[in-house]
């Protein structure tokens, strides 16, 4: 019977009429292998929607995620890197530089911007593992001096998103010198009685963790991030042991103490406004005893 047996062999269907199933309609999970819709994932904030695995995502989903109506003002968007020591491995750093900018559609690892979150106002530094690795180089350590320098100027809190495979070989001396940099500016906001949050994405390693990455007022994550100085394999090959499980893992580090609290991507923003308005009730309240004392001794 012709139903169940194929009569004709091979498919004689026109190329013209052939539907090809267009690419990235489907996301399978890294973690459990679920299969969903890439639109549901998306919907969902690129997070399973089985198992909450974190994919990586950069400054352009985590602004969306943050500021009100995704409307901010993106603060030294043209900032790009020179070549102060003429590095060439595969190809000259310049033209590394140039070819990344066009594959990513950025300027540099880092965007810096400002806005309103839940109606708070707020600057926001966010890195790009996309460009070169989330490398630190000259321009990184110098955005973010400035969104430091403009969070102190506009009396907003300092929020600081940090996916970085640590500091720029091809900048070497000058890549190390913003970990010092960047440290000093955050003592400066410190000073002042300005918040500082430091979230650290996956990854976060290298020099970026030996520095602003570790310095906030508050040390947050998202769930499975990976977040240390040196690889695992590097570590296990210096002491000589075998690791921990789970060595390096967000859950980990907070076990360890490390981290304030781990929050889950789809809980960010409302999280971020719940910690951000105890601070400053508890400054407002703090104020007018602060008067009344001054007051009385004079």
């Amino acid at each position: 019977m012709p139903w169940f047996k194929r009569v004709e062999k091979g498919i004689h269907t026109p190329t013209e009429e052939k539907k090809e199933t267009p690419d990235g309609l489907w996301y399978k999970c890294p973690s459990c292998k679920g299969v969903t819709s890439m639109a549901e994932h998306r919907k969902n904030l690129s997070t399973c929607v089985k198992c909450n695995h974190h994919d990586r995502v950069g400054s352009k989903e985590y602004f969306a995620i943050l500021f009100d109506d995704n409307e901010f003002t993106e603060l030294d968007a043209n900032l790009t890197s020179g070549d102060p020591l003429d590095f060439v491995d595969s190809k000259p750093y310049p033209n590394r530089i140039v070819a990344t900018q066009k594959s990513t559609g950025l300027k540099d690892a880092v965007r810096s911007a400002y806005g309103k979150m839940n109606g708070q106002e707020i600057t926001i530094s966010c890195m790009d593992f996309n460009f070169i690795g989330g490398s630190m180089g000259s321009v990184v350590g110098e955005k973010i001096a400035r969104a430091i320098d403009h969070a102190r100027k506009t009396r907003t809190p300092f929020m600081m998103i940090s996916k970085s495979g640590g500091a720029r070989m091809m900048e070497a001396g000058f890549s190390l010198m913003q970990m010092a940099k960047t440290s000093a500016k955050l003592a400066l906001l410190s000073e002042e009685g300005l918040p500082y949050i430091s979230m650290l994405t996956d990854p976060t390693t290298g020099g970026v963790t030996a520095s602003y990455a570790m310095l906030g007022d508050f040390n947050i994550a998202e769930p499975g991030a990976l977040i240390g100085f040196a690889g695992p394999r590097v570590i296990k090959e210096t002491i000589g042991k075998d690791l921990p499980k789970g060595f390096q893992s967000a859950e980990f580090v907070l076990e360890h103490g490390f981290l304030d609290f781990i929050v889950d991507r789809k809980e960010l923003k409302q999280k971020l406004t719940d910690l951000l308005s105890m601070i400053y009730i508890k400054e407002a309240e703090a104020a007018p005893a602060k008067t009344s004392k001054t007051t009385k001794a004079s």
